[in-house]
């Protein structure tokens, strides 16, 4: 599925109808480059999980847990230097849980992601001098 977005507000409106559709145990990998509207994304997505607490990217901590209809584990491991640093954390209680996960900078341990991830491309486009942000939901 390829969506469109022209403002942070329809990123934002974007992930969260995929957070209100997401079940426990979903997996979804962000994949992109800096500023291109992953957190955006991923606040719209707690929304849509019902998460009241603000959703700040968790840079310095790997992973920030918030409550919502599910639990809501969101990840970013842009830091991450080996995919075992990962183990520890404990990320395969996030991965294989009754929670939801949400990783930014997912191509970093793309060797750990499970099978039946959901993959989430966000590109910059132009387009007759229009910027606007591709979505692309590749899911298994």
């Amino acid at each position: 599925m390829k969506l469109e977005s022209n403002s942070a507000e329809e990123t934002f409106e974007i992930g969260k109808r995929l957070g209100k559709e997401a079940k426990a145990g979903d997996v979804f990998c962000l994949f992109g480059d800096l500023g291109v509207g992953k957190t955006v994304f991923t606040k719209g997505f707690a929304v849509g999980l019902e998460v009241t607490d603000t959703v700040n990217s968790p840079t310095f901590t790997i992973v920030q847990e918030y409550k919502g209809r599910l639990s809501f584990y969101h990840f970013d491991v842009y830091r991450i230097e080996e995919p075992e640093e990962m183990e520890e954390i404990g990320y395969e209680d996030y991965f294989y849980g009754d929670g939801v996960c949400m990783i930014e900078w997912a191509g970093q341990i793309e060797e750990l992601l499970p099978e039946e991830a959901v993959k989430i491309h966000i590109s910059k486009e132009l387009q007759k001098g229009t910027e606007y942000r591709l979505i692309t939901i590749e899911k298994p």
